[in-house]
């Protein structure tokens, strides 16, 4: 039997206990406790001798999320189509070692920096920091060995209408040339309502920068099946942060309106992809940050929304950070073979990465990155599933 066979499988069974106990209404707390579920098992050791643990999260739906204590990583994501067959919507690996030496950030945690900051400097309280510089002439994505590539503690929970993986790493001063011990705690929560939400939570002992993320490939008809063009996205922002040819911020934020990069109304995500304009060409197709629109600053807000037309899927994404960076999958390029043997070609999936700006360290403008002692990196993101 086939991974997507048991699922199905498991799908159906699901189906028919609903039936049988005549149970309409799943939001009934005791119910809810004998049909959610959250099971470890062992997914290997890392090169370097560390034990590494796969969570399989499962709600009363039967919507399943598996979660690796490696780099925090969302390894799969089953959600339903609208005829109530499940499907992994998010690319990945089948083993460690892939995720170790292959991968493009599928799935994990991203830290202490998300995005890019401008040749791998910046400057805090008039002392220049030296970072890795790993993406051209840039840093990206924490450097050599960011929050992705590390082990974090994990303890999962289960409440009577959720289950979810508490996972902490402390980050020691100067790590990746980051200053301050900075003590991180994610926590993903796989609700009843059909969501899964991530809350971040640092501190540190020195003033320091932080912006974290999640680095989900998503493709809504499914894993590896087909192109993301089919894929409708709406970006909730009337404006976005221009780049260089290194996808660096410039200082300016620009409208949408009128560019391949109005996302206000459900597009498809191949529409305008190949518009000959300079912004998509630095990146090779979409890959800036939106400026999320809010009426008050960290609020809980709509950020995204896409749908998927021939399965019916939907995804809502709302966030208390204030921006978004899409990014089309435009580095795929038929290279990786990920799970189930699915050869991931180019822009076969797209990521939705809530955030601070890019290069904020060195944007006195933008919205600051900078956290000090005393004070709570705090930020929640939420995955919203349906189907229509």
């Amino acid at each position: 039997m086939t991974r997507n066979d048991y699922h199905r499988f498991y799908s159906v069974l699901v189906c028919m206990a609903v039936l049988v106990t005549g149970c309409e209404n799943l939001s009934q707390s005791g119910k809810n406790v004998a049909r959610m579920s959250i099971a470890k098992a062992d997914f290997g050791k890392t090169q370097d001798g560390q034990q590494a643990d796969i969570y399989t999260l499962t709600n009363a739906n039967g919507l399943v999320v598996k979660i690796t204590n490696y780099g925090g990583t969302i390894t799969e994501l089953w959600t339903p189509d609208r005829k109530g067959n499940l499907g992994d919507i998010v690319l990945g690996f089948d083993n460690l070692k892939d995720y170790e030496e292959k991968s493009p950030y599928f799935g994990c945690l991203i830290g202490r920096y998300g995005n890019r900051i401008a040749k791998g400097k910046f400057t805090l309280d008039g002392q220049e920091y030296t970072l890795a510089v790993n993406n051209g002439k840039n840093h990206l994505h924490g450097g050599l060995k960011g929050f992705d590539k590390v082990v974090w503690e994990a303890e999962p929970f289960q409440t009577d209408e959720a289950v979810g993986l508490k996972l902490h790493y402390l980050s020691k001063d100067m790590e990746e040339g980051y200053p301050g011990n900075l003590d991180v705690n994610v926590v993903y929560t796989l609700t009843n309502k059909n969501t899964l939400a991530i809350d971040y939570e640092a501190t540190t002992d020195k003033p320091t920068v932080c912006n974290l993320t999640n680095h989900n490939y998503y493709n809504l008809a499914g894993q590896g099946i087909g192109s993301n063009y089919e894929n409708q996205l709406m970006i909730n922002a009337d404006y976005f942060t221009p780049v260089d040819e290194g996808l660096i911020p410039t200082a300016q934020l620009r409208s949408v309106e009128g560019t391949p990069m109005d996302f206000t109304q459900m597009t498809a995500i191949g529409k305008r992809i190949d518009t000959d304009t300079t912004q998509l060409k630095y990146g090779g197709g979409y890959d800036h940050n939106w400026v999320l629109n809010k009426e008050n600053e960290n609020e809980m807000s709509l950020a995204a929304k896409v749908y998927e037309p021939k399965s019916g899927r939907e995804m809502a994404i709302f966030t208390t950070e204030p921006a978004i960076q899409f990014y089309s999958g435009n580095f795929l390029d038929g290279t990786l073979v990920g799970k189930e043997g699915r050869v991931y070609k180019h822009r076969n999936a797209y990521c939705l990465e809530t955030q601070h700006y890019p290069d904020s360290p060195n944007h006195a403008e933008f919205p600051s990155t900078v956290l000090r002692p005393g004070q709570i990196y705090k930020t929640t993101t939420i995955h919203k599933f349906s189907v229509k």
